[in-house]
């Protein structure tokens, strides 16, 4: 065992502790034998639910079961991402936008599920990909650059009142989760 350095003199008094050591050693062990029976009936110990916040073990399952399909698909796109910038040129710009579109693609299929399981709020972001497809659509077919921002505008507006209130119905009545 190694020395444990402390401050001596100066006229401060160290009073001892009102429990032995014996007491907090029980208590140590009672504290233990209770984790052990709780994860050994499988339950696990009751946690305080703080209103308005929402832990991992909340988060909705995807459909595909635990194959981290989202994580995966993160995690090419960056490798992606990387090399378009290793290769540079034609090639090298292809890989950088299947790498972006490939993780944002990703992050939109996580923010779907977590919003329409009442998880967490994604309104913004969901009512900004609708907006967008809109733009892209409404310049594919007409390709009038002075309509394209205002169809973009209504529909995200639209967008956004609707999954604002699907959200609000799914959640049980709250606004916004963090």
């Amino acid at each position: 065992m190694g020395k444990r350095s402390r401050k001596r003199g100066g006229g401060v008094e160290v009073t001892a502790s009102p429990t032995t050591r014996a007491e907090r050693d029980a208590a140590r062990r009672r504290r233990a034998e209770a984790l052990a029976r709780t994860s050994a009936d499988g339950a696990r110990p009751a946690r305080k639910p703080r209103p308005g916040k929402t832990s991992f073990e909340d988060r909705p399952p995807a459909p595909w079961g635990s194959f981290p399909l989202v994580e995966l698909c993160v995690l090419v796109g960056i490798v992606l991402l990387v090399a378009g910038f290793v290769v540079r040129g034609e090639r090298g710009a292809s890989m950088i936008i299947g790498g972006m579109a490939l993780a944002s693609l990703a992050g939109l299929e996580l923010s779907i599920r977590e919003h329409f399981a009442g998880f967490r709020s994604h309104t913004t972001l969901l009512a900004g990909a609708v907006g967008f497809a809109a733009l892209a659509l409404t310049f594919y077919l007409t390709r009038d650059r002075v309509l394209m921002l205002p169809v973009a505008a209504v529909v995200f507006g639209g967008a956004f009142l609707v999954l604002r209130q699907l959200f609000v119905r799914r959640s049980g009545g709250v606004g916004f989760r963090r």
